[in-house]
């Protein structure tokens, strides 16, 4: 279908419709997981603004999407996109989905909420937030792609000192 992408700069949006299912320290950085049903959009959308700067295939297994393992050993198309700022994120193949069919390729420009990849059947999203990022989700969220803001990028005017929603809670 198609969405209402927010227009702030700072926003970043959700690249998959489903629930947020963690929100997990990983180094400095905080990954925000997505879980796919069969009854979810399966249509990946772009979560910000700039150039696909790398899309890496990654042959796994097909564990269920929904646990925590599936981020290192299932199957998955990592996708970075970098604009005037760079985000990762892994589109991953769940027990049931067995292929991601990637729409853009390395160097293709995309707009925040572009459709980017479908990723069949139920399936899962992992969102690299790194620590210049205030969390605006939390567990048990429903998010939608392209049109729900999981995150906002910290203003260059604001100091980077103190606390920000690292957590999610």
């Amino acid at each position: 279908p198609d969405r209402a992408v927010p227009k702030n700069p700072r926003a970043i949006v959700s690249p998959a419709d489903g629930r947020i299912i963690g929100l997990r320290p990983r180094g400095e950085n905080l990954v925000l997981s997505i879980f796919l049903s069969i009854f979810n959009v399966h249509v990946n959308r772009a979560p910000i603004s700039g150039f696909i700067a790398k899309q890496e295939y990654r042959p796994g297994r097909f564990k269920i999407a929904y646990d925590d393992e599936a981020s290192t050993v299932n199957e998955q198309m990592v996708i970075t996109i970098a604009g005037e700022r760079e985000l990762t994120f892994s589109l991953i193949a769940g027990v049931l989905a067995r292929r991601i069919c990637p729409w853009k390729k390395s160097g293709d420009r995309v707009n925040k909420g572009d459709r980017i990849a479908l990723i069949r059947f139920g399936s899962r999203v992992d969102v690299v937030l790194p620590p210049e990022v205030e969390v605006a989700v939390v567990k048990g969220d429903r998010v939608y792609a392209g049109s729900t803001i999981i995150a906002h990028w910290n203003s260059e005017s604001e100091s980077t000192e103190g606390e920000t929603n690292r957590t999610g809670s």
